[in-house]
């Protein structure tokens, strides 16, 4: 049985226990993942998103078989064998292609679908719930369930032919929240989903499934996406609230292999995390979140260096990233509003983290690792390690972290992730340590 599969079989039978979903391709962000997967002798979920990665590279260049590898051998660095990783396809639909007509879109989304399935991706997101060029707005269920069962017919082909089986689990849903956060602002809060609204995507999937002789893979159909009331904007944070999403909570326990899938969980406080979790929300994703605490790290650790190497040695990182970003403002332009001042501060400092698609910028790169190459070569002063990155500091004292930038990185991200590992996993005693 697929792992993915015990885990949420546990969870029907009353055990309060989840697991988290990284969704990054960042190096950094995966190692730190990968890491504390190790740590807490856990699987490692990894997801890419129909944006980072499809047959033609994505924007982060990679296919489905290069990210495949690409994490694969950061695993084999850290030390977690490959049978405790779980690679997941996110938003794989028509996504990448509603700018077409339906047709063209779907026969993209078709070959998508192929590329992940037969690179090993074994936990696949269907998202058709997106209109295209020719369609009505919304889409509504019923058309969105039909074009989810066309692309699971192709995954179920790829998988017989290249593996002689199929192993993978489906998560479907049609109300799902946007990917990196809200682009306005958060003033008037977040509706969860209706608990009727939920059936009628379930009831919808089931049907359309079943139209095209899919009936023996519904029960692996592992996770329907609702909003369970949480988000993010550039500055605001919805926390969840559990008294809210009851009625809807109570949905899943008419299933017996359903569970939720809770996307935008970025930012949730660890309690919120563990209600999440105890509410059947037993798939948590986090991608933003984790780039924002990796940025967070890397201008500590530029603050530092400020201090500390002569002004002709230091890297400039924050000066590289601001002027690239404006050199090439296409992924932020669109969703940093308001004056110059308020768009140089989000580009710095906003939750939705779109920073994260600049670090593979070559220019950038250089910087980050000169920013490190100038810290790694001397000690980092504890009074300074204690101004700017004060969680590690105290690791380092007590002598659970060693004192070196790359170290420090991977134990801020691992600071937001331990909070998703104690929430999915209560059990484990080690999740705090490094």
């Amino acid at each position: 049985m697929n792992p993915l599969s015990e885990l949420i079989a546990r969870h029907k039978q009353g055990e309060p226990i989840g697991i988290y979903s990284v969704c990054s391709a960042h190096p950094l962000v995966l190692e730190a993942a990968l890491r504390q997967a190790h740590a807490s002798n856990g699987l490692a979920l990894i997801e890419a998103t129909s944006n980072q990665v499809d047959q033609t590279g994505g924007y982060t260049g990679m296919t489905p078989a290069d990210f495949r590898d690409f994490v694969m051998s950061i695993a084999e660095k850290v030390g977690l064998p490959a049978h405790r990783i779980i690679l997941g396809g996110d938003h794989l639909g028509p996504n990448r292609w509603q700018n077409e007509s339906a047709e063209v879109a779907m026969a993209n989304a078709e070959e998508l679908i192929r590329h992940y399935v037969a690179a090993g991706f074994e936990k696949i997101h269907l998202d058709c719930s997106m209109s295209c060029a020719d369609d009505p707005t919304p889409l509504g269920d019923e058309r969105a369930a039909e074009r989810a069962a066309r692309l699971a017919t192709i995954a179920e082909q790829t998988a017989e032919e290249r593996f002689g089986e199929s192993r993978l689990l489906y998560i479907v849903g049609t109300e799902v929240p946007v990917p990196g956060g809200a682009r306005e602002s958060l003033d008037s809060g977040i509706t969860p989903t209706s608990p009727q609204a939920a059936r009628d995507t379930i009831a919808a999937h089931r049907q359309a499934f079943s139209r095209v002789g899919l009936d023996a893979i519904w029960p692996r159909v592992i996770g329907l996406v609702v909003q369970p009331g949480v988000e993010f904007d550039h500055l605001h944070v919805i926390d969840y609230q559990r008294d809210e999403a009851q009625a809807l909570k109570s949905v899943v326990d008419e299933y017996d292999h359903l569970v939720f899938e809770a996307h935008s969980t970025d930012y949730q406080t660890r309690s919120a995390l563990e209600a999440l979790v105890q509410d059947h929300f037993a798939i948590l994703k986090v991608g933003p979140g984790l780039t924002f605490a990796l940025r967070e790290a890397l201008f500590a650790l530029e603050d530092m260096e400020t201090l500390l190497v002569p002004a002709d040695q230091r890297s400039r990182l924050g000066e590289t990233v601001e002027r690239r970003m404006c050199e090439a403002p296409g992924y932020w332009q669109g969703h940093y509003h308001g004056d110059e001042a308020q768009q140089r501060f989000a580009r710095r400092f906003s939750l939705s983290d779109r920073i994260r698609y600049y670090w593979p910028d070559p220019e950038i790169q250089a910087a980050q690792q000169t920013l490190v190459n100038n810290l790694a070569e001397q000690e980092i002063p504890l009074p300074l390690l204690s101004r700017y990155m004060p969680l590690q500091y105290r690791r380092v004292r007590e002598g659970h972290l060693e004192n070196h930038p790359h170290t420090l990185l991977m134990d801020h991200v691992s600071t937001v992730l331990r909070d998703y590992a104690a929430a999915c996993d209560p059990s484990h005693t080690c999740g705090d340590q490094p």
